[in-house]
């Protein structure tokens, strides 16, 4: 009776070091998953951020080429009122409705850059380099916003992005009003940019280290 309670206590502590074993190699499995979780949300802001830079330095060459296109007056188009141009502010309290304002502010803009871009075909010559840079910086754009998806997604699997709203056209316009039009939408995505990297650079220091420290916590 002895010896079998002896070999029931061994084989007790034997399956409570096993146990042991396989809660730590599962923490360490945790924590490397969250570790390597947190390293790619780093590179998804990074990416964002850099390209979110990027574009807002381009932004002020392309402003300058668009006005040295247009003419006389050029230095006043980008001072007029214009309406149906979207929002440059980005809205929401939450990192979620945060990133998913960003996506949704560059979603509205891409409308505009097309009709910005079929507007100055008709007004500039073929050879303008001013076409072949508003083509390429809405490229840019569009990446931009391709990035912050990922990053979201990484973020939120379970949240989808929510879909834009209806975009408005200006209704025909003279030529001075697409001059100036064209002028007050790059203006106004210049001013996007400038705040897609500050919230990037706030949220820097909330959700890719807040997710590693509360993994680390298991």
């Amino acid at each position: 009776m002895n010896g079998h309670v002896k070999s029931m206590q061994r084989f007790m502590e034997q399956a409570t070091t096993l146990l042991s074993l396989l809660l730590v190699m599962a923490v360490d499995s945790t924590r490397t998953v969250a570790a390597s979780r947190n390293q790619q949300c780093g590179n998804y802001l990074q990416s964002s951020l850099k390209l979110s830079r990027l574009l807002q330095k381009e932004s002020v060459d392309l402003i300058k080429t668009y006005k040295a296109s247009q003419g006389e007056m050029s230095e006043l188009f980008c001072k007029v009122s214009v309406s149906n141009v979207p929002d440059p502010n980005i809205s929401g309290l939450e990192p979620s409705e945060k990133i998913a304002s960003i996506y949704s502010h560059l979603e509205d803009f891409f409308p505009h850059f097309k009709w910005v871009y079929e507007q100055q075909t008709d007004l500039q010559l073929p050879t303008n380099p001013l076409l072949n840079d508003l083509k390429r910086f809405s490229a840019g754009s569009r990446n931009l916003a391709d990035i912050i998806t990922i990053f979201y997604q990484s973020l939120f699997p379970n949240l989808p992005l929510p879909a834009g709203g209806p975009t408005t056209l200006p209704p025909p316009q003279n030529v001075f009003q697409q001059k100036v039009y064209g002028c007050v939408v790059l203006k106004t995505f210049k001013e996007l940019l400038s705040n897609v990297s500050r919230e990037l650079r706030s949220l820097k220091s909330q959700v890719c280290r807040r997710r590693i420290q509360t993994n680390t916590m298991f």
